[in-house]
């Protein structure tokens, strides 16, 4: 029999749920030929990891800080990863190293599922590699004009490049005052834990109004931003659901089935409750979200 090996790597990665999500995945299908793990590595170490990895592997995953400094490393790519500049997945086919992009997938499905719909202004938070997949989703939904708040606004002219690849008007603002006094349809937060938590501040007091609130990070659950949303009354969505559908979507990629989509999500819910000794949650919609 065969053997298909697969892995997330990034640093740091032990709190990767991609493990838990793939592997559920597999045994669900009855994949007993596929393994999945979380590898360590670093930029630095990523050409002689790629370089390392025989026939058996079929594909990697990719997180913090990799998703961009792997595009000089790859033989070719889909379109998505060149416009946006960074890859989450490394299919390896015939000896090839093929880059994709299901990040933007990811946010494109969980906006939808969530029902949230172009009808209304955005605000995008931060200007990094998932700002930049957010970016694209956004465009991809339908978002032909949006707002981009940011720490440093030095750094955000890979965001911009993007914007312009795209075809989307960018409005750049800084992140706090500027943002204050408009209600927006959706906040979409790319920001790390704890770097939005003045925005929360803002949404409590009033200063700061969205009919839905999107935040990527999924651990801890729920962040400062997502707790402040949800007591003004907004739609919240949890960065677990970009996580899970990002996730079906490199493992249609890898293994070229149906993913199971509920194994997965129940699976993925189960994991964060067991690290933070919780019971078993009835539905995703309130679980938590940071890729990889």
């Amino acid at each position: 029999m065969a053997v298909h090996r697969a892995a997330v790597l990034g640093r740091p990665i032990a709190h990767s749920l991609s493990p838990v999500l793939h592997l559920a995945g597999y045994q669900e299908l009855g994949l007993t030929d596929w393994s999945y793990q979380a590898i360590e590595c670093d930029e630095a170490g990523l050409p002689a990891l790629l370089q390392s990895l025989g026939p058996d592997w079929a594909g990697l995953s990719l997180t913090m800080p990799l998703k961009q400094v792997v595009l000089p490393l790859l033989d070719r790519a889909d379109p998505l990863v060149g416009t946006v500049g960074a890859a989450n997945t490394v299919l390896l086919r015939q000896g090839e190293r093929v880059g994709c992009n299901t990040d933007v997938a990811g946010i494109v499905t969980a906006l939808r599922l969530a029902g949230v719909t172009p009808a209304g202004n955005v605000a995008l938070l931060g200007s990094g590699a998932t700002a930049r997949s957010g970016l694209a989703a956004l465009s991809e939904a339908g978002w032909g004009e949006v707002a981009v708040a940011v720490r440093d606004r030095a750094r955000a002219d890979p965001l911009l490049a993007v914007a312009k690849r795209l075809g989307v008007s960018v409005n750049l603002m800084g992140l706090g005052q500027d943002l204050s006094g408009t209600r927006w349809r959706l906040l979409l937060s790319t920001l790390p834990a704890g770097a939005a938590d003045d925005l929360a501040d803002r949404l409590t007091a009033s200063e700061l109004a969205a009919t839905a609130v999107f935040d990527v990070v999924y651990d801890p659950w729920p962040t400062r931003l997502a707790a402040a949303a949800l007591a003004s009354g907004s739609t919240v969505i949890s960065g677990f659901d970009m996580l899970l559908h990002q996730a079906t979507g490199q493992f249609e990629l890898m293994t070229g089935k149906p993913a199971p989509v509920e194994t997965m999500r129940a699976a993925g819910l189960a994991e964060l409750d067991r690290r933070h000794g919780l019971g078993a949650r009835s539905s995703g919609n309130a679980g938590p979200a940071q890729m990889g």
